[in-house]
C-alpha cells in the first residue's frame, strides 16, 4: 500500500474516531473504548476492502460486515457515515428519542448495517449464516465480522468456532479485537478465553495474529485470508482500547462511559492534532 494512502486511511480513522466520541458524549453513554480499538480495522474494511455501495446497501453481491461486539456501534455508524451512507450531522443523535441510530446496530432503519447485533455471542453466529448462505447460492461476497476479546467468553461463540470449519467457510474472516480489557477489567482475570489463537486453530481455523493498528499488517492479513482455501479465518488483532485518546488508552473505566464535556474537548483537541500532523506529512 502507498504511504500516501496509508496517510489517507489514518486521516479517515482520526474522524471515524471523533464521531464515535461525538455520538458517546451527546448521548452521554455508550461505549467509547473498543469503538477506539476498532476504528482502524473498520476504516480499512469500508474505505479499501470491501465491495460496497452506499447508493446501493442492499445489492445482493456486496460483502458483508457483522458487528458482533454491538455496544460498540459508534465506531459502526461513524465509518458508515464518514463513507456516505448517511448524514455524518445525524451522528450527534445517537441513541435520542426518536434517532434511528440506537444504541445497538439495527439492520432494518440504519443504511449499511447488514445485521442486528447487540446480544453478545450471536453477531458471529449470523456471520456464520451469511457465509453458507454465499456458498450455498454460489455467491462471491465475503462475510467480515469483529468479535470483542470479551466476547469469547459466551459459549455460543465455541458453537460457531466449531460450525464455521465444518462447512468450511473460507468466505468468512473473523476478528478478536483483543485489547485485553473489558468491562469488569483484564479479560484473564474476569474470564480467560486465552490463548486464543491456538483455541481456534484446534477448531480448525486459520489463524493469523496481527496489529490492529497497523493497515499495511491489516490487510496482508486481508489478504492472506481471502487466499485461504476451505476453511475460515481468524485475525486475532491486538488492539489498544480507547485508542488515539492518552487518558483513554488501556483504561477499562471507559469500556463503557461517555466523556464530560471537558474531557470531550480534550479528547476533540488531541485527535485534531493528529490530523493536522498527518496533514502535514
Amino acid at each position: 500500500m502507498e504511504t500516501s494512502r496509508i496517510t489517507e486511511l489514518k486521516l479517515i480513522a482520526a474522524n471515524v474516531r471523533k464521531d464515535a466520541l461525538t455520538a458517546v458524549h451527546s448521548a452521554s453513554s455508550g461505549h467509547p473504548g473498543g469503538s477506539l480499538s476498532i476504528a482502524d480495522l473498520l476504516t480499512l474494511l469500508y474505505f479499501e476492502v470491501m465491495n460496497i455501495d452506499p447508493k446501493d446497501p442492499k445489492n445482493p453481491d456486496r460483502d458483508r460486515f457483522v458487528l458482533s461486539k454491538g455496544h460498540c456501534a459508534p465506531a459502526l455508524y461513524s465509518v458508515l457515515a464518514e463513507r456516505g451512507f448517511f448524514p455524518v450531522d445525524d451522528i450527534p443523535t445517537f441513541r435520542k428519542t426518536g434517532s434511528y441510530l440506537q444504541g445497538h446496530p439495527d439492520m432494518k432503519s440504519v443504511p449499511g448495517v447488514d445485521m442486528s447485533s447487540g446480544s453478545l455471542g450471536q453477531g458471529v453466529c449470523a456471520a456464520n449464516g451469511m457465509a453458507l448462505a454465499g456458498k450455498i447460492d454460489k455467491k462471491d461476497y465475503r462475510v467480515y465480522t469483529v468479535l470483542g476479546d470479551g466476547e469469547l467468553q459466551e459459549g455460543q461463540v465455541w458453537e460457531a468456532a466449531m460450525y464455521a470449519p465444518h462447512y468450511k467457510l473460507d468466505n468468512l474472516t473473523a476478528f478478536v479485537d483483543f485489547n485485553g480489557l473489558q468491562i469488569d477489567g483484564d479479560i484473564a482475570e474476569v474470564m480467560s478465553p486465552l490463548p486464543i489463537d491456538k483455541k481456534f486453530e484446534s477448531f480448525g481455523w486459520h489463524v493469523i495474529v496481527t496489529d490492529a493498528h497497523d493497515f499495511e499488517a491489516l490487510l496482508s492479513a486481508i489478504n492472506e485470508a481471502k487466499e485461504t482455501k476451505g476453511k475460515p479465518t481468524m485475525i486475532i488483532m491486538k488492539s489498544v482500547k480507547g485508542k488515539g485518546v492518552s487518558f483513554m488508552e488501556n483504561n477499562a473505566a471507559w469500556h463503557g462511559s461517555a466523556p464530560n464535556d471537558e474531557q470531550y474537548a480534550q479528547a476533540i483537541k488531541e485527535l485534531d492534532a493528529e490530523i493536522a500532523k498527518l496533514k502535514e506529512a
